[in-house]
Formats: structure tokens, C-alpha cells, sequence
């Protein structure tokens, strides 16, 4: 086993580090754009390829393809190395987008979307993990910062990009886009990323894991995306789904405890931090997915802003999130401090969901843009740090696992979040629109499924005011209460236990049969840095 090795100022300063990062922020930023960029054009290209029954697996199919295998890649990672499973996932994800760029039918769009997904959810987990193996704790905050900035930039940027590729060269383009980029990211990590080598040895992969945990994911997935909408909540599908969830997850749980090489080991939630953040990083998933899903609908129904105007009205949110995201991390590369972070973005997240519950359709948009960039503000302290949290709180040799694990629960509190208040937001704005409008919306061409902000902006105050009223009163109270998610997050922040950020990057064995990680946590924090490990 070779020993803690320290990164020196001058080798971090050298523009191999730099081209590294920018190869893997080049990484991340492919896996976070394609969760968004298709959201713009969705409505061209269900009608160019006849499939408006088949319009939600589109997006269903990359989310639940990269949910399934984040943890699968943070495993594999620690066990055989990062860099050729990087290239893997690109070239996965790149295959992806060829299938996508070529769709002759929706049936082929759905698949290239499905494979994207599994190269994206690696390409997001593979990134995070390879910062910790060549960046130290202490000064991994400003790469983690920046890294969170990225999500923040393709939240806005995807659906302003879908609508410029579908009026312009066309909505192919959305996938031809990645070709370029990918190969850049491919030549950056061929060249300059280098990895201390691994012991070869012969690791017993977790099948029975993997396909439990696929089944388990995949019902609560859909019992989330379907359950409201394409089926009540109390039908029979959706309890069977949230049923087979339920037996399979204590099916894999078993399997778990008894795997050579589990593909979340159990013995993760031994530690304090890794329980705390993750349950917390859930909940301001939810909050954050929640929110943001259905704002834009909100601009454009209540403000009468375009679509194009709407993705443009959410730059406060990416704004504030950058600034924060990147500032906190330099603030904990210099002092070390971090614990705060968490808990104050939690806070500031909660306040803004009791600010956005307040809203009306007489606020003014710049108040409502107020109000979103307190959101970023809040998700920018609070995202990438938890991130931090966990791998420090790990050593090296199972980064991946508690990283892909961290990001695993939190993916599954977004798509939960998204799905839950798309599902009330929907049948209470029906409810609504058949209530306040006269004859129940008989008047209008097509009734109230039909509305568009486009028919809402030319029908007389009669009519139109109280769509705007049925909406507004439909989301805001929502907001309100997924507030109290931010509360019980930030409670749950403040137990996190502030663990000296290290200052070397331990270099262990591959991760050996269920490994004692609350032991190995010990011997780490007892483990003084070596006198070349000083920054």
C-alpha cells in the first residue's frame, strides 16, 4: 500500500490540474444539460415524430437510467480505477447521442435518451470522485464550488439552448451538440489525467445488488412520475409499484449485508455525517426540484412572460447559485470551516419557499426574481459542500461509493419532489379552472386542457383573470409546505460534525470485502499529516 501523498501549491498550479478540471467540469456539464435541454423543444419533437402519448419518457428514460447507475459507477470506480470507467461513460453517453441525433421514431429517441442516461449519471458521479483523488480536502472547496456552478448554469442554459437549437437548425442539434464536446473531454482526460496505479486484483461484482437495486428504483421512479397523472395515487399501479419499491429494497438491504464487495455497503451508514447529510441532501432535493420544475410555468401563465423570457427570468436563481457555490468554496479552502455553510443554505432555502408562497399575480417579476435568487443563494451554500462532507469524512479508497451514494439518495429526493408537486400542482389547478370559469371552461376552444399562454394573454379579463388567479393559488401554497423540508434539513445540518478537512489524499488499497469504514474513519482521524503534506 503506498503512502498519503500531499499535492504541492506549485503542482496544482501547473495547467495540467486546470486542463484536467476543465475536461472534468466538461464532463458535468454534458450529463447536467441533457437533464434540461430537451424540456424546451419537447413540444416539436413528440409532434415531428408522432408520439405526444409517449412525451414523458423522454425525460423519464435519462433521469431513471442515470439514477440506476450512479451508484453502480461509484463502486466500480473504487474497485478498478476511474479514469478508463470515464471514458467509458463518455463514449456511452456520445453513443447515446447518436441514436438520439438519428431517431426515425419515438420508440429510438426514448433509447438513445435511456443510454445517454448511462453515461450521464457516470460522467456526474466519476467527476466528483476523481476531484478527491487529485485535489486534497482542505482545498477541494473552490473545484467543488465551481462544480456547482455548472448545475446551476445548465439549469437555465439546457431549455434556452433547446428553444435557440429547435427554431434554429433544428432540434438534432441538441444531440450533435455533444459530439465535439465530448471528444474534448475525452482528449483532456486521456492526457491529463493521471492516477496513482492501482494493485490488480479480481473483484466480485455485485450482481444481485445491482439488479435489485435497479428494480427498486425503477418502481419508485415511476410510481413518483406516474402516480397523479397518468394514474391516481391510490390506483392499483401505483401501489404496486410502491410495493415492489418496498420488497426490493429490503430484498437488496439483505443481499448487501451478506456481498463480498457491496455495492453500498451498509457499514456507510455507521458514520454520523454520511446519515445527516444525505437525509438532508434528500429533502433539499425535494424542496429544489419541487420549486424549480414548475416556476417557469408559473412566469409564463401568471406573468405573461414567453417561454423564452421564462428560462431568461430564472438567471437570478443561476446567478446567486454561482456566486455562493463558488465563494463558499474558496471560504473553505482558507479556513477550513464549513459546518455553517450547510445549515444557513437550508435556512435560506426556507425562506425563500415562504417568499414564493407569498406570491400573486399583482407582485412585480423583479420581486419574484428576488425571491428565486434567494433560492440559488441558499442551494449554492448548501449542494457541493455536502459533497465535501462525505468524501471527507471517507478514506480514498471508497470516495466513489460514498459519493455515488450521497448523489444517489439526493437524485431520488429530486425526482420524488418534481413528480409529487407536478402531481398536486395539476389537479388542483383543474379543480380550479373547472370552478372559477363560467360553464366550467366550456367557452374555450378545446376546454382547460387546451389553455397556453399564448390563448391566456388574448382572452378577455373575464376569462383570463381567473386562470391566472386558478394558477397562482394552485403552486403557491405548495411552496408553503415544503418549507417545513427545509427546516428539518437545516436541523438536521447542525448534528454534522465538523471533521478537520484533510490535507493529504490517502492513497489506499483497493477496497477490500465489506470493509470496517467507521474504523478506517478513526485511524484516519488520528493519522497526522505528513510533514510534506503542509499546504
Amino acid at each position: 500500500m503506498s503512502q498519503p501523498t500531499s499535492l504541492r501549491p506549485e503542482a496544482r498550479k501547473e495547467s495540467g490540474l486546470l486542463l484536467l478540471f476543465v475536461g472534468l467540469m466538461l464532463s458535468m456539464l454534458l450529463a447536467a444539460l441533457n437533464q434540461m435541454i430537451l424540456s424546451t423543444a419537447l413540444p416539436t419533437i413528440v409532434g415531428e415524430l408522432n408520439g405526444v402519448d409517449q412525451m414523458l419518457w423522454v425525460i423519464t428514460a435519462y433521469i431513471l437510467a442515470a439514477t440506476i447507475v450512479m451508484p453502480i459507477y461509484g463502486k466500480l470506480g473504487d474497485l478498478i480505477g476511474r479514469k478508463g470507467l470515464l471514458l467509458f461513460a463518455i463514449g456511452i453517453f456520445m453513443a447515446g447521442s447518436i441514436v438520439g441525433g438519428l431517431a426515425p421514431n419515438m420508440e429510438w429517441l426514448i433509447a438513445g435518451r435511456a443510454v445517454q442516461g448511462l453515461g450521464g449519471g457516470g460522467l456526474m458521479i466519476l467527476s466528483q470522485a476523481i476531484i478527491a483523488d487529485v485535489v486534497p480536502a482542505r482545498e477541494r472547496g473552490r473545484y467543488m464550488g465551481a462544480m456547482g456552478g455548472v448545475f446551476a448554469f445548465a439549469s437555465v442554459a439546457g431549455p434556452l439552448l433547446g428553444g435557440w437549437f429547435t427554431e434554429g437548425p433544428g432540434w438534432r442539434w441538441m444531440f450533435w451538440i455533444n459530439m465535439p464536446l465530448g471528444l474534448l473531454a475525452v482528449v483532456v482526460v486521456l492526457f491529463h489525467l493521471h492516477l496513482p496505479a492501482r494493485e490488480r486484483t479480481h473483484p466480485h461484482v455485485d450482481i444481485a445488488g445491482m439488479v435489485l437495486l435497479a428494480i427498486a428504483t425503477t418502481s419508485l421512479v415511476l410510481a413518483g412520475t406516474w402516480g397523479g397523472t397518468r394514474y391516481p395515487w391510490m390506483s392499483a399501479p401505483i401501489l404496486g409499484l410502491l410495493a415492489l419499491a418496498l420488497v426490493t429494497a429490503g430484498l437488496f438491504v439483505a443481499v448487501e449485508r451478506r456481498a463480498k464487495e457491496p455495492i453500498l455497503p451498509m457499514n456507510l451508514f455507521r458514520e454520523r455525517n454520511f446519515i445527516l447529510t444525505t437525509a438532508g441532501g434528500l429533502l433539499i432535493g425535494v424542496t429544489m426540484f419541487g420549486a424549480i420544475g414548475y416556476l417557469p410555468t408559473y412566469l409564463q401563465m401568471v406573468t405573461g412572460a414567453s417561454a423564452t423570457n421564462a428560462g431568461l427570468l430564472m438567471i437570478p436563481m443561476m446567478g446567486a447559485l454561482i456566486l455562493t457555490s463558488t465563494v463558499s468554496g474558496f471560504l473553505v479552502s482558507r479556513t477550513g470551516r464549513y459546518k455553517w455553510m450547510p445549515i444557513a443554505g437550508a435556512l435560506a432555502v426556507t425562506a425563500a419557499l415562504l417568499l414564493l408562497s407569498t406570491m400573486g399575480p399583482l407582485v412585480a417579476v423583479w420581486v419574484i426574481c428576488a425571491y428565486i435568487a434567494v433560492m440559488g443563494a441558499g442551494l449554492g451554500l448548501t449542494m457541493q459542500i455536502l459533497v465535501l462532507i462525505v468524501q471527507n469524512t471517507f478514506p480514498n479508497r471508497v470516495v466513489g461509493t460514498a459519493t455515488a451514494s450521497n448523489n444517489y439518495f439526493r437524485q431520488i429526493g429530486a425526482t420524488l419532489g418534481s413528480a409529487v408537486v407536478g402531481s398536486l400542482f395539476t389537479a388542483r389547478v383543474a379543480e380550479l379552472l373547472v370552478e372559477r370559469l363560467p360553464a366550467g371552461g366550456a367557452a374555450l376552444d378545446g376546454g382547460p386542457n387546451s389553455l397556453t399562454p399564448e390563448i391566456v394573454s388574448g382572452l378577455p379579463d373575464a376569462l383570463r383573470l381567473p386562470i391566472i388567479q386558478s394558477y397562482n393559488d394552485a403552486l403557491t401554497p405548495l411552496f408553503l409546505y415544503m418549507a417545513p423540508l427545509g427546516v428539518i434539513a437545516a436541523l438536521l445540518f447542525a448534528f454534522v460534525h465538523e471533521k478537520e478537512l484533510s490535507r493529504v489524499i490517502e492513497r489506499d488499497a483497493p477496497v477490500s470485502a465489506a470493509p470496517d469504514l467507521s474504523a478506517g474513519m478513526d485511524a484516519q482521524a488520528e493519522r497526522k499529516p505528513a510533514s510534506g503534506g503542509r499546504i
